[in-house]
């Protein structure tokens, strides 16, 4: 006999590096913990408070590490519970291996109304992966797990699937071992296409670089293009920690905003580039460089001059190396960098002061190697254009997709996976609250993880929306927040109230040192609108 599935299963985790299972058990996957239970030396168990708590663990361990990790759920509820995760992680291009389970292969779509029986859950689960697959007998679960990591890895990273029904965990796969899966090799880049590239680069006078998520593993190389070009780089959310935000070629998105009508090529890397291109607009005397291992990516929206397929990794070495050290002089370009820089910068400061304050005493407390979790709150906001980082992978954000309510149980994972650096989440009551139950999780395993909650009692970017474009007809967004010290500490959480930034400094100083979990309450009321340099106009062509 070979290996059952349920053991398939875990030895494929185990076999492709997964060490952290993050997990709710439940009926239809009984048989599947219970061979866990064998292997949980290899294979640790990390049992959450709700299914959501359990895939955004799983999220947060993968975008602090940059590697596959992976989450199991019941079906039907449990499984919809983790889509926001999971499409998070689509948007995010975050390698995570969702393992469902189902109810009993023979009844699928009979609509008997079994326990946690929902309709066309693998075509649900397809719409947020790259890639999911029924395992409806033993003989299907080496290839569907084999296939699904070498999806997971090749080309743009991404969240894959797999569904074992209830009856099938304990069906022979045929198979007696498992081996770690490899992806597919990114295509190579043609040597024409890198001279046309460093040709384009050289005709530019006044470059700028837009780095997002893919460019996360190859900081070096776009540190080295950027000096060598003179180019700005610009992040926003996914692509922060690229290059130094303390760098004189970081460039913020508004000071990139500002820069862009004078912009005359933009190069893109790693990145959809989707702002720049729909919302402040393209023109004919702007040149696109668009580079993505995706070859879809930079033909959405305007076409780019030139557009690469392949790993960022081969394409900027070469391009930097056909450029040579001989180019033209752009030290203007660098010194209206400069300029603009500090003109955006100085009005920023005037005008969002008080969210300026509370993230300069969390920088200040927290440690340079340390991670911030981004929410969808006012401090998180003004986060994704001030807030400095100085490396890969220490800006965690939901990108595009805006997940409200992540911030907490993300934390937790990327706490878990990366016990060697401080993680600190910022949320609002109202986030708080979605994922609050996961502080018993991270006091259970003794996780070192920090959570500060901004208690304005509302859905506070709503009301500041209805405030300053509705006339101050606030509907349905004030809220009751219970007291989270006290809550927290019910949940054998350390935890304090900071009424002031420099409160809240000392008590993040106390709260990094601790080898445990922490929750900080800040009472705050009613901040600036940040919104003005996030949603920024249309500034050339045609949007």
């Amino acid at each position: 006999m070979g290996l059952s599935v349920a053991e398939l299963a875990v030895e494929s985790l185990i076999a492709n590096g997964i060490e952290a299972l993050y997990c709710l058990p439940g009926v239809q996957n009984d048989p599947f913990f219970n061979t866990l239970y064998d292997r949980s030396d290899a294979l640790k168990p990390l049992q959450a408070r709700h299914e959501q708590g359990a895939a955004y663990m799983a999220l947060g361990a993968a975008l602090a590490t940059g590697k596959p990790q992976a989450f199991c759920l019941v079906p039907g509820p449990g499984f919809l519970n983790g889509c926001a995760a999971l499409c998070t992680a689509q948007a995010l291009n975050a390698p995570l291996f969702a393992l469902i389970g189902q109810i009993p292969s023979r009844a699928i779509g009979k609509g008997f109304g079994l326990l946690h029986e929902i309709s066309g859950q693998r075509d649900i689960m397809a719409h947020l992966t790259k890639s999911a697959t029924s395992v409806m007998q033993g003989s299907d679960a080496p290839a569907a797990f084999a296939n699904a990591w070498t999806t997971m890895l090749s080309g743009c990273p991404g969240p894959v699937g797999v569904e074992v029904p209830a009856d099938v965990w304990g069906e022979d796969s045929g198979v007696s071992s498992v081996s770690a899966s490899t992806g597919v090799a990114a295509p190579a880049i043609s040597a024409d296409d890198i001279d046309a590239a460093a040709a384009l680069i050289k005709a530019a006078q006044r470059p700028l670089i837009v780095v997002g998520s893919g460019a996360q593993e190859h900081s070096d190389a776009v540190r080295a293009l950027a000096e060598q070009t003179g180019a700005g780089v610009m992040a926003f959310r996914t692509g922060h920690g690229v290059v130094d935000s303390g760098a004189p070629e970081f460039v913020s998105m508004p000071q990139g905003h500002r820069l862009w009508p004078e912009c005359d090529l933009v190069i893109g890397l790693g990145t959809r580039l989707t702002v720049q291109k729909m919302e402040w607009g393209v023109d004919e005397a702007l040149k696109i460089l668009h580079i993505d291992i995706d070859p879809a990516v930079p033909d959405r929206g305007p076409k780019p001059s030139l557009k690469l397929t392949g790993d960022l990794g081969d394409a900027l070495p070469r391009i930097s190396a056909v450029m040579g050290s001989a180019g033209d002089d752009r030290s203007a370009w660098r010194a209206r960098i400069a300029d603009v820089k500090h003109q955006v910068s100085t009005e920023i400061a005037q005008k969002l002061a008080p969210q300026l304050d509370w993230l300069a005493a969390i920088r200040s407390a927290l440690p340079a190697d340390g991670l911030f979790v981004d929410e969808l709150t006012q401090i998180g906001y003004v986060s994704r254009f001030t807030f400095p980082v100085s490396g890969p992978r220490q800006f965690l954000s939901t990108g595009y997709q805006g997940t409200l309510g992540w911030g907490v149980a993300t934390a937790i994972g990327a706490a878990h996976a990366r016990p060697d650096v401080p993680v600190v989440s910022i949320s609002g009551d109202g986030g708080a609250m979605f994922s609050i139950a996961e502080l018993a999780t991270a006091a259970h395993h003794k996780i070192p993880v920090t959570i500060i909650v901004m208690n304005d009692n509302a859905f506070g970017n709503v009301r500041g929306i209805q405030r300053d474009n509705f006339d101050g007809r606030f509907i349905a967004s004030d809220l009751t927040s219970p007291d989270f010290v006290a809550l927290a500490k019910a949940c054998g959480v350390s935890a304090v109230r900071a009424d002031s930034p420099d409160e809240l400094q000392a008590a993040l100083s106390k709260a990094v040192a601790h080898n445990g979990p922490n929750l900080i309450e800040v009472p705050v009321g009613d901040f600036p609108s940040p919104w003005e340099y996030i949603r920024m106009p249309k500034q050339r062509g045609t949007a």
